[in-house]
């Protein structure tokens, strides 16, 4: 402690810890407010008018006719109920991996004795729709995948897989963790027919880890009625029932779930206008989204301008961006260094990526500023650690405010895999 001050001391700086991992975020102020003041009691009319209020919002924030389910559970808790939920012992289902959460998918479904199997992907890479395809069987039951994998930076294309589906007349539930998707990327869960996405509280939402999120399609609702793998606190028919009446089955996190309604209310006013003050939920959204495209454009443009190489550079995610740093240095230098000079905290890469690469996350209550704040910081830690004969202070910050500057609002309507993919086959 005594030589962190020492270093503080001659640089002549105080510190502000500000969060760039893809998850816990930075909280919103208006959230923890909320968290503060919610002291009431899960079984009464006032936390009831709450939780109701809360769940339309949730609905319109997602942008679905399904029902949704707000689950006290970190995101994985919701991966689970998807799996013990929609399948039974013996099933046949398919897990499209392309990183650690992938890998989850595929741990859940054999621990819930499924027959799996697997497309897959190196790290840093999407993988292949003909892979999909070819690995679709008539039996197979569930489809279960990533919107965007976190541990890499990559995205994948939902709208790809959900079309496939459609095309084969496949009998498969597609289950999408969105945990880091939602508020980063333009999912159209309806349009797709999606059966589950999954969301997470300590991602876009900007309100501290706990909840879960489910939206759940009625294909799911009857699947449900026919499976037998084992559910108790995750019975997601019960959270149905009692969602109804404002009510969950057990115990709710009440701080956070008025803490997300604070924060559903300031992303809605992300759109207000003169005539609705209050804003607009799903516009909200898109700016949101938007948001995050921009920070994630900004971040990338910088990576190249500063001489390091994309992790994922086919199939960018919003959400979090992961670079490889220069040849011959650990990626866990830059993360230490950064937090001992800037208290910046970025993610190391994980497993067998930590060392390799390093994540810097856009998702949530991140801004403009913040993302000057940590090219900048980048730059720094690089011209002490390892300069270069091409480095040059500005670079990256020259070369973020350019895309910036000649960004379109609109751009992030088409910053998909599956987009661009068409659009390059268009020409």
């Amino acid at each position: 402690m005594f030589a962190r001050l020492e270093l503080l001391y001659n640089w002549g700086m105080i510190q502000k810890t500000r969060l760039f991992t893809p998850g816990p975020t930075p909280l919103l102020p208006a959230a923890q407010f909320a968290m503060a003041a919610a002291d009431i009691h899960h079984r009464t009319p006032e936390f009831r008018a709450i939780f109701l209020r809360v769940l339309a919002q949730l609905k319109e924030f997602i942008g679905t006719k399904n029902d949704v389910l707000i689950l006290t559970s970190s995101g994985t808790g919701a991966m689970e109920a998807s799996v013990s939920n929609l399948t039974s012992p013996g099933d046949r289902v398919l897990v499209i991996s392309a990183g650690k959460f992938g890998e989850r998918w595929a741990g859940l479904a054999k621990a819930f004795g499924c027959e799996v199997d697997l497309v897959s992907a190196p790290n840093g890479e999407t993988f292949s729709l003909d892979a999909v395809k070819a690995a679709l069987k008539l039996e197979t039951r569930a489809v279960f995948m990533q919107a965007t994998e976190s541990s890499t930076g990559a995205r994948h294309c939902v709208g790809g897989v959900a079309k496939l589906l459609k095309e084969a007349n496949s009998e498969a539930l597609l289950v999408v963790d969105a945990i880091t998707g939602l508020g980063t990327t333009h999912i159209d869960v309806d349009k797709l027919g999606i059966d589950v996405l999954i969301g997470g509280s300590q991602k876009a939402f900007m309100i501290p880890p706990g909840l879960a999120f489910m939206a759940v399609s009625q294909r799911a609702w009857d699947r449900m009625e026919s499976t037998y793998n084992p559910r108790y606190y995750f019975d997601l028919r019960k959270e149905r029932k009692n969602a109804k009446d404002g009510q969950s089955s057990y115990t709710p996190a009440v701080a956070l779930i008025a803490a997300l309604g604070a924060s559903f209310d300031y992303i809605a006013k992300q759109a207000a206008t003169p005539e609705n003050p209050a804003g607009d939920l799903a516009a909200g959204r898109k700016k949101l989204i938007e948001n995050a495209e921009t920070c994630a454009a900004m971040t990338r443009a910088a990576v190249a301008a500063l001489g390091m190489e994309l992790f994922s550079p086919t199939c960018p995610a919003s959400a979090t961006t992961a670079v490889i740093p220069p040849n011959g240095v650990d990626s866990s230098v830059i993360v230490k260094e950064l937090k001992a000079r800037f208290g910046s905290i970025i993610a190391n890469g994980q497993g067998e990526m930590k060392g390799k690469i390093f994540r810097i996350a856009h998702l949530g209550f991140f801004d403009y500023l913040d993302t000057i704040a940590i090219i900048g910081a980048l730059e720094q830690v690089i011209a002490k650690s390892f300069p270069s004969p091409g480095f040059a202070f500005g670079n990256g910050l020259i070369a973020a405010q350019k895309l910036f500057a000649e960004r379109s609002p609109t751009a992030a309507e088409d910053n998909c895999c599956c987009a661009r993919k068409a659009a390059a086959e268009a020409k």
